[in-house]
C-alpha cells in the first residue's frame, strides 16, 4: 500500500531510557501481550486524547463565575446527597 508522506507513519525515538523504566516498560507490555512499541503508542494515545491541564484551567478561567446563591459548594453537594437519600 503506497502512503502519501504526510499520512505515513512516523517514528519517534527516545533516548537515555533509564533501564529499570525500559525493564518495567516491557515488564508491562508482555503482561499485556503487547510489543514494547504497542504498549508505547496505547501510553501516548491515551495521554493525547486528553486536554493538557494549562488548557483546562484556561477555558475554567475564561468562563463567568457562578453565583451560588451564598451557599458553599461543599453545602450544595451535601444538598444533592441528602435529596438522594430522601428518594
Amino acid at each position: 500500500m503506497w502512503y502519501r508522506a504526510e499520512h505515513m507513519p512516523k517514528m519517534i525515538q527516545v533516548r537515555n531510557v533509564p533501564e529499570d523504566l525500559h525493564n518495567e516498560l516491557r515488564r508491562r507490555a508482555k503482561l499485556r501481550g503487547q510489543s514494547l512499541t504497542e504498549y508505547i503508542e496505547e501510553i501516548l494515545e491515551r495521554e493525547v486524547a486528553r486536554p493538557p491541564a494549562e488548557e483546562v484551567f484556561a477555558r475554567i478561567r475564561s468562563r463567568e463565575p457562578v453565583d451560588l446563591g451564598g451557599l458553599s459548594a461543599a453545602e450544595i453537594i451535601a444538598e444533592g446527597y441528602a435529596e438522594r437519600g430522601r428518594r
